[in-house]
C-alpha cells in the first residue's frame, strides 16, 4: 500500500508541476498535451511516466536533445515521498485526506510562487471546499462552522498586516495570494481547544522558515520581493502533521 501511495504521489507531483507552471500563463491544462519546453514537440505516454521517463531519456528531450529541467524528477520524487510519509504517519484517516489536500496545494504554491510570484486562486478554492466537507465528517457541523470563522479571522488579520506593512514600507508588503492562503490556515487548524492560537503560531513559524531565505536573497541576489506563500503553506503542513506535539507545547507554555 505504501508503494501504491508513493506511485500516486509521483503522478500527482508531475501534474501539479504542470498546473504551477502553465496555469499562470493561461495555458489549457485539461485538453492541452504535454510537450517539450524547448522544441514544443508533443510527448508520448511512455515519455510521461514519472521518474522512469526522465531516467530513461537521461534528462534530455529525445527530439531536440536539449536538457530537461531536473525540477521534473525532483518534484515527482518529493511529492511521492511526502505522500508516503503522510500515509505512514497518519494512516488511512480523514486527517490524511486533509493532509493530501494541503500538500497538493503546497506543491502547486511552491512552483507558481517561486517561478511567477503568483498563488493561484483555483487550488485554494477547490481545496477549501473539500476541506470543509471532510471537516464536517471529522468534527461535526458546529466545529466546522467555527473553523470557517477562524479562517475568516485569519484572513482579516493578514489584511491588517498588509495595510500596516504597506504604510511602513511604502510599497506592497503582502500579495493577495498570501492573504487568501491565511484563510486556509485558520480553516485547517481550527480544531477544538486550539482554534485561533494555533493559526497565529503558524504565522510566526512561517516567518522563521522564511527568514534564512529572505536574508540570503537580499544579500546574494539583491531581491526585495520574495515569495512568502511557500513558507506559509510549509508551516501549515508541518503543524498539521505534528498537531499534537504543537498542542502539547502550547499547553506547556500556557501553564508556565
Amino acid at each position: 500500500m505504501g508503494l501504491l501511495i508513493f506511485i500516486i504521489g509521483t503522478i500527482l507531483g508531475s501534474f501539479y508541476l504542470v498546473i504551477g507552471t502553465r496555469l499562470p500563463l493561461k495555458d489549457n491544462i485539461i485538453t492541452g498535451r504535454s510537450r517539450c519546453d524547448h522544441c514544443k514537440h508533443e510527448l508520448k505516454w511512455y515519455e510521461l511516466i514519472p521518474i522512469f521517463s526522465y531516467i530513461f531519456l537521461m534528462g534530455k528531450c529525445r527530439y531536440c536533445h536539449k536538457r530537461i529541467s531536473a525540477s521534473h524528477i525532483l518534484m515527482e520524487l518529493a511529492s511521492g515521498m511526502l505522500f508516503l510519509v503522510g500515509y505512514l504517519y497518519l494512516g488511512f484517516t480523514l486527517r490524511f485526506d486533509i493532509y493530501a489536500i494541503i500538500l497538493s496545494i503546497a506543491l502547486i504554491v511552491f512552483v507558481s510562487d517561486f517561478k511567477y510570484m503568483v498563488i493561484l486562486d483555483s487550488p485554494l478554492i477547490i481545496g477549501a471546499i473539500l476541506i470543509i466537507i471532510i471537516r464536517y465528517f471529522e468534527i461535526g457541523l458546529l466545529w466546522t462552522i467555527y473553523s470557517i470563522i477562524y479562517g475568516a479571522i485569519m484572513f482579516f488579520i493578514m489584511v491588517a498586516i498588509k495595510l500596516i506593512g504597506d504604510r511602513v514600507f511604502k510599497r506592497e508588503s503582502l500579495g493577495g495570494g498570501d492573504i487568501k492562503l491565511s484563510f486556509l490556515i485558520g480553516l485547517v487548524l481550527g480544531y477544538p481547544f486550539t482554534g485561533l492560537r494555533m493559526s497565529l503560531i503558524c504565522l510566526i513559524f512561517s516567518a522563521f522558515l522564511a527568514f534564512p531565505y529572505a536574508i540570503s536573497s537580499v544579500y546574494l541576489n539583491k531581491k526585495n520581493e520574495l515569495p512568502y506563500g511557500p513558507f506559509l503553506i510549509s508551516a501549515l503542513v508541518i503543524i498539521f502533521v505534528f498537531l499534537e506535539k504543537f498542542t502539547n507545547l502550547l499547553a506547556f507554555f500556557s501553564l508556565t
